[in-house]
């Protein structure tokens, strides 16, 4: 089959994209981005080609650029490039050169995609790529989906050559006639990569000439391996995880009956982004430290009595405001507070309204959480109790502790711990000739 055929067949079968998309093509100059780009002119896409000079080899990079640039124009497909100077990018991150490549390279690629309204970017790896990608992720703790290789199309990036060998690209790069230049620092065995495609597999291809086909053939049995695991984490995920109020509560002993091994744990909570070694610490821990907190990048794990409570970590906020008489309203991180003076008498227990002595009220009021050392002296009682202490007997978990208002007086008494307690000094009496009704949502 010819390789345009072979490409169209791929783009529609992997639903890469439809015919009316517009295409940025990433083009470095080397043999498969060069095609890929013929390619992509031969089945009459709309595509803009962008080219990277990371500015590494001097005048090489330099005969790079005008190379896609002649191209780019060959094909009547306007051309962008952007000079990078990768090396101090590089310095400035504490990174390798190569990673400091992708990042610039990916970065500039996307919002070169938004500027010129292409539905995607196409990158020119192909399925030697893919070999190579899974022998690398060998060397690293990526697990099973390391092994299921480089996707098809991973946002808004595709692949759309990863049906094509190495060797079916230098054939088409021939029959076709199409211009390339080969990067010299693919040949040199400083780099990870390149060492496994000029050392590695050569050695593997002495035991099986066939060797890059087979491990096309593994690749494909790991990505359906996986693709069952993963259909059995998210029957356990629907059958173990109990959503509330945004976050996610997972029994203990559940855990302990479905979960044998740190390996499921791990992709049980992937969606959190917790790495393996903080899930095995807390699987170490699991029946010992109730009250320990364990992070991920977007996400906390707490330690409960009987559960492990899961949420999304909250943007910093104003840890504490003052409200003034003159305000009715008050916006606190989720909640509003608001006040009005009442005729009616006849206060609440305390759930998201409550009515006060309004002549024992010092302005500013302050709303905070609880800090140690806070105590109140809780409705319908007449000695004071540690804040910490009500939580304990409420058996409320850290988590809900550093969300709970306090309403605190100008005098640094506590009058209300929001939804839970009215303090029994601020209750309204017989005595009482002016109400505060206080109310939280």
């Amino acid at each position: 089959m010819a390789v345009v055929d072979c490409l169209r067949e791929f783009i529609a079968e992997k639903q890469l994209l439809s015919p009316q998309d517009r295409v940025l093509l990433a083009v470095s100059g080397g043999k498969d981005s060069m095609l890929m780009a013929y390619v992509f002119k031969a089945m009459g896409y709309d595509a803009i080609v962008a080219h990277c000079n990371f500015q590494l080899r001097g005048k090489e990079s330099d005969l790079d650029e005008e190379l896609v640039r002649e191209f780019a124009e060959t094909l009547q497909f306007p051309f962008f490039v952007n000079h990078f100077d990768t090396e101090a990018h590089a310095t400035l991150h504490k990174i390798s050169i190569q990673m400091a490549a992708r990042e610039l390279r990916y970065t500039w690629f996307e919002a070169l995609r938004q500027q010129e309204g292409c539905a995607v970017i196409a990158i020119g790896q192909h399925a030697n790529d893919q070999v190579e990608t899974v022998l690398l992720n060998l060397t690293r703790t990526t697990g099973i989906q390391g092994l299921t290789g480089i996707k098809p199309k991973q946002g808004q990036v595709i692949r759309p050559l990863l049906e094509l060998s190495a060797e079916q690209v230098r054939k088409a790069v021939e029959e076709y006639g199409i211009p390339f230049r080969d990067d010299q620092s693919n040949f040199s065995t400083k780099y990870a990569r390149n060492k496994i495609r000029l050392e590695i597999i050569p050695k593997f291809e002495e035991i099986q000439p066939h060797f890059a086909e087979i491990m096309l053939q593994n690749i494909a049995h790991f990505e359906e391996s996986y693709g069952f695991i993963q259909d059995h984490v998210s029957r356990l995920r629907d059958q173990l995880f109990t959503e509330q109020g945004g976050w996610i509560f997972l029994e203990k002993d559940q855990l302990k009956a479905h979960i044998p091994s740190a390996y499921l744990f791990f992709e049980l909570l992937k969606p959190f982004g917790f790495l393996k070694s903080t899930l095995e610490d807390v699987l170490q821990v699991l029946d010992r430290e109730m009250g320990q907190r364990f992070e991920s990048s977007s996400h906390e794990l707490l330690l409960d009595r009987n559960q492990l409570l899961i949420r999304r970590k909250k943007e910093a906020g104003a840890a504490q405001m003052t409200w003034h008489l003159s305000e009715d309203t008050l916006a606190w991180h989720d909640r509003v507070f608001s006040m009005r003076p009442e005729e009616v008498i006849g206060y609440s227990l305390g759930m998201d309204n409550v009515q006060v002595d309004a002549a024992l009220l010092q302005f500013p009021l302050t709303i905070r959480t609880w800090q140690l050392g806070d105590y109140f002296v809780p409705l319908g009682m007449s000695g004071r109790k540690k804040v910490s202490d009500f939580f304990i007997g409420l058996k409320i978990n850290r988590f809900e502790k550093e969300e709970i208002p306090l309403l605190i007086n100008g005098n640094g008494e506590v009058i209300w711990i929001v939804g839970k307690r009215l303090d029994n000094r601020y209750r309204v009496t017989e005595n009482t000739k002016k109400v505060l009704t206080l109310v939280c949502k």
